[in-house]
């Protein structure tokens, strides 16, 4: 049975002082425990959550503002369920009647939680601007990689096996040199993929579309950086889509090494020792005039038309516009088998594509009704056939690097769709898919947290919840989208903001080989989060000798939370939880960026 709240605001007359509501609590109320709350904080309309982690009965708490003086007082709410065996309680504080601007904290038996603000939803375009920052120092060339401007396009090479990126015998090379250098480094190692990279380019212009003036003036540069990357990877005279710059891992014979067998700083390699670091090698999807994989023909097409649909000038805008045309016709819809995303496919093994297609062809369609082009109408359909396909058979996942499909629909609708309908059910059906598991979890957790990328699918959640919004009037997804913007800034069982320098306790040891040898922190770095207890099991990964330890101790702060079989280690080590990525960081972008204009 759900417990009523009991919630007084103290907005006349003296204010009480937290001490007082301390020495009220009788000693056996309190228990050992933690307050979660989204470090960023709410808007004053937003619904507002925060959670009691303990083991024993919920004290009464209260808020607390930057002087110390009581704002608001209550009673948890119903006991959410159990995170583990030491913490068998999880309770509600239910804080939407506060609506004061603001910096606050919660207090209850004894424990304090991290600050949080209520201001304008503005405010969220400042952690935003932190991951725009990410990405000016996720850039490559000039003194990183200039070898990159003359290198050599090599066959695909055979690995030692399915789920390794080892290589078995020699490269071999079939053509070059090509200029491939820009873009920005895939996460925390220095490999580059179209497949990343489009993906990332295309919600960056998407954010400076839907963004309006919560939108940071930086994300132009650095969308145009890379949109002139990918336009690189595109040979529109051979017809031919370069899809990765660099190999991960050696050979099993010893005579080369890989961009994850050493750990330095990218200035270095062009002076390398080693040969594939030094003239690192570059992978075509397809041969010369052959189709292209859907998926990426899709997303680089998108990325393309978005920059059409944004960019001022109507003759530049036009030439991309032909040019992810050009793009889009090349995708092989037919006989597709394993999609082509990276060398291995295990490092990102997306399996649909009919999302990209329709967001492709909605993005074409959009792109070519603002500028009058004739073939508007016929791209219009084809996105319409693709999410028709994509709604019968590919559904299940939301939005992140593998599923484009909530924002697909969102500008398919925009674009003028005839099947509206059912493109708005099926966005509510991915907010059901997270909704659902958010109301048996403990922290209202919508995404699984207990495999690869529970961050970005919990920034994707939100995204989609305004995305929703916008399309159908429907404001019912809000405090679910809220909700899911707070467990990745803090309000979740290990009380951690999954973006650097966001909030008071961010994640502080990334593995992230510029931060660790530079000391410079990782600033709007957003990583993977918790992922599956058992990928600890034998142990961390290997501590490189350039690797500075990180924490100095080495000792897990956060082994006490582990639960419900998901584990967060915050180490350099921990490329199972604290690697940053490009794609988590674009989509916390567009998220946040959305957001912000509540």
């Amino acid at each position: 049975m759900r417990i009523a709240l009991a919630l007084t605001l103290a907005l006349t007359g003296a204010p009480a002082m937290a001490s007082a509501a301390h020495a009220a609590e009788p000693a056996s109320a309190r228990a050992s425990g933690h307050i979660r709350v989204d470090q960023v904080g709410f808007a004053p309309g937003e619904a507002k959550h925060a959670y009691l982690m303990t083991s024993g009965r919920p004290a009464p708490f209260a808020v607390i503002d930057h002087r110390g003086r009581q704002v608001l007082k209550g009673t948890a709410g119903r006991d959410l369920g159990a995170w583990n065996a030491r913490y068998g309680h999880v309770y509600d504080l239910d804080l939407t009647r506060l609506r004061r601007a603001g910096t606050y904290r919660i207090v209850s038996g004894g424990l304090t939680s991290a600050r949080f603000t209520i201001a304008p939803s503005a405010q969220l375009a400042q952690p935003a601007s932190k991951i725009v920052t990410f990405f000016g120092g996720q850039r490559d060339g000039g003194r990183r990689h200039a070898n990159d401007r003359a290198t050599h396009v090599y066959d695909w090479p055979t690995f030692t096996g399915p789920d390794t990126d080892q290589i078995k015998g020699e490269l071999t090379k079939v053509g070059g040199p090509v200029d491939v250098e820009g873009g920005w480094f895939d996460a925390g190692d220095y490999l580059k993929f179209t497949h990343i990279l489009a993906y990332v380019d295309t919600l960056m212009w998407a954010a400076r579309r839907d963004g309006g003036a919560s939108a940071d003036p930086r994300l132009k540069s650095e969308s145009l950086h890379g949109l002139k990357y990918l336009d690189k990877m595109w040979d529109g005279a051979s017809k031919t889509l370069y899809i990765q710059v660099g190999i991960g891992a050696g050979n099993a014979e010893g005579t080369f090494a890989g961009d994850h067998d050493l750990w330095r700083l990218p200035e270095s390699d062009d002076s390398s020792s080693e040969k594939y670091i030094r003239n690192r090698p570059v992978f075509r999807a397809a041969a010369p005039g052959q189709p292209i994989s859907p998926n990426l023909a899709g997303r680089t097409a998108a990325a393309f038309a978005l920059a059409a649909q944004v960019e001022p000038n109507r003759r530049r805008a036009q030439a991309w516009l032909d040019q992810a045309a050009e793009i889009y016709a090349m995708a092989k819809t037919t006989d597709v088998g394993q999609l082509v995303t990276s060398l291995p496919h295990a490092f990102y093994p997306e399996s649909v594509w009919r999302d990209d297609m329709e967001l492709g062809g909605a993005e074409l369609a959009l792109a070519g009704q603002r500028l009058g082009d004739s073939r508007a109408g016929q791209w219009l359909e084809q996105a319409q056939r693709w999410a028709t396909e994509y709604i019968a058979g590919d559904t299940g996942d939301t939005l992140n690097l593998y599923d484009v499909s909530a924002l697909a629909h969102a500008d398919l609708i925009r674009a003028g769709a005839s099947i509206k309908g059912a493109l708005v059910a099926d966005l509510r059906a991915q907010l059901e898919i997270g909704a659902s598991r958010a109301a048996k979890d403990p922290f209202r957790a919508g995404a699984r947290y207990d495999a690869f990328d529970s961050v970005p699918h919990a920034f994707g959640l939100a995204a989609t919840s305004r995305l929703y919004r916008a399309v159908s009037g429907d404001r019912s997804y809000d405090a679910f989208g809220t909700q899911q913007r707070g467990w990745a800034l803090g309000a979740n069982a290990w009380g951690v903001s999954f973006v650097q320098g966001v909030g008071d306790n961010s994640i502080a040891c990334p593995h992230y080989q510029i931060s660790n040898l530079t000391g410079r922190p990782a600033t709007g770095a957003v990583v993977n989060g918790p992922n599956a207890a058992s990928l600890f099991d034998d142990g961390l990964g290997g501590h490189f000798e350039e690797m500075a330890k990180c924490p100095a101790d080495q000792v897990d702060r956060y082994e006490e939370f582990t639960g419900r079989g998901s584990r967060f280690v915050d180490d350099v080590r921990s490329w199972q939880a604290s690697e940053p990525a490009d794609d988590f960081a674009a989509i916390g972008l567009y998220a946040l960026t959305l957001m912000a204009r509540d």
